[in-house]
């Protein structure tokens, strides 16, 4: 029996298209992320199970993460995420680092999740974050970088950035739904969950939680606040801090698509202060893309430091998807600026001998590796998207001349072999060296 040629469900294979694109768009996010300052950083696929049994939340450990108990007897988790791995490397050396730390990182991530767009089981995550510096700026700094990333790809008029802060959510839950510590997280997970799950599993979810039909409405209401009725209703840190961020930003470029959203949640355990997600405008698409939030209590876990932080995390899938959606995804197909064409095994050998000198030089070389026919090999050269076929034939090799066919404007000439680089120079302007 055949092994099948699909890969595992929830994984991608990467052709090279697939791969020119994921490569422009990490490089496009790297040129971001370090313009703010941002230094790249990675850490190991594996990581100790209790790693995320901490913090990760209760969704992630026990419904998705792929774990496994090692030749060792020591229990190990793939990845899920990388906020735990960077809070505890920057743990291993916070009396060494430069205050604020600010690392990103574009991980190959794993949850074991049922597939659908824009959520797959194996995915590539930018992940940002800044330890240290006053949160008020740090928490600015990072949502303006949210916004640049996004500006990088032409899109920042087309999404939305919904904010909340959980020090106020905790506030009502404690104070004006007179919930206890429990149901305050059960209710917040439903929250969480409502564009999911959909209305009756959410309000079947609020109900098992202990919440009446007073309590349910009183809370609706209350995500229907503006930033004005949330500063003047609710005396507390959460509103505060709210408010001192939208003043901070109100002149940004990010305040024609901020907007304050009680709703938002975010569903990870650690998050402790603001949280925000990131909408696709786009009624095809209309969905969060991704979001972060502030952390203050993650480098702890791993000794006596404390250092705050905040972050957030994009993938690459619901990204993709973002930029097909609003045709921001330009035409991305590999190329080589020059293909030999070769008649016999000589002119194989002095077209590896002109390659290695124009590769030298920056420029992209490749041959047929055959004595094929020339329009065999001059089709291999066209799936190539090669600009430039160098023939040597039998008659040049007997007269030490090339033909140069550009195979763009279809024009060809012939030259003397000592004159090839001179003419590619013109012929392929910008791509030498």
């Amino acid at each position: 029996m055949a092994l099948s040629t699909k890969p595992y469900k929830g994984t991608r294979d990467f052709y090279p298209e697939d791969m020119y694109v994921q490569k422009w768009m990490f490089e496009n996010i790297a040129k971001t992320v370090e313009g703010f300052g941002y230094q790249p950083y990675d850490g190991p696929m594996l990581e100790p199970f209790e790693l995320y049994a901490a913090k990760s939340g209760q969704e992630i450990v026990e419904k998705q993460l792929y774990w496994f108990t090692d030749r060792g007897e020591r229990k190990v988790a793939i990845r899920p995420e990388m906020t735990p791995t960077m809070a505890r490397m920057v743990a291993g050396k916070v009396m060494e680092l430069p205050k604020p730390v600010r690392w990103y990182s574009i991980p190959n991530l794993w949850r074991y999740e049922r597939p659908q767009r824009g959520r797959l089981r194996e995915h590539w995550q930018l992940n940002v974050d800044v330890l240290g510096g006053d949160n008020l700026f740090a928490d600015a700094e990072i949502l303006k970088l949210a916004h640049a990333v996004i500006a990088g790809f032409g899109g920042e008029d087309k999404i939305r950035i919904a904010i909340n802060n959980r020090k106020l959510i905790n506030h009502v839950f404690k104070n004006l739904l007179k919930l206890d510590a429990d149901a305050a997280l059960k209710a917040s997970k439903a929250v969480d969950a409502r564009d999911k799950i959909g209305e009756e599993a959410y309000l079947k979810l609020l109900a098992e939680a202990g919440l009446n039909s007073d309590q349910t409405s009183t809370m609706e209401n209350f995500f229907k606040s503006d930033l004005e009725t949330v500063c003047s209703d609710f005396d507390c840190e959460g509103a505060r801090e709210l408010n001192e961020l939208f003043s901070v930003l109100k002149d940004d470029a990010i305040s024609s698509v901020l907007k304050l959203e009680p709703q938002i949640m975010r569903g990870l355990d650690y998050y402790t202060g603001t949280v925000f997600e990131v909408y696709d405008v786009s009624p095809e698409n209309n969905r969060a893309m991704f979001g972060g939030g502030r952390y203050d209590n993650l480098i702890g876990l791993f000794g006596n430091q404390q250092l705050s932080g905040v972050g957030f995390g994009m993938g690459d899938v619901t990204l993709r998807n973002f930029l097909e959606s609003h045709n921001l995804l330009p035409e991305l197909k590999s190329h080589l600026d020059v293909f030999f064409v070769t008649a016999n095994r000589d002119a194989v050998i002095q077209s590896e001998k002109l390659a290695s000198d124009l590769r030298k030089l920056g420029i992209k070389c490749a041959s047929s590796l055959s004595t094929a026919k020339f329009n065999q090999q001059l089709k291999q050269a066209n799936k190539l998207n090669a600009k430039i076929a160098v023939i040597i034939g039998e008659s040049e090799l007997e007269n030490q001349q090339l033909t140069l066919k550009d195979l763009v404007k279809g024009e060809q000439t012939s030259i003397a072999t000592n004159q090839l680089t001179s003419h590619l120079k013109s012929m392929l302007p910008g791509s030498f060296n």
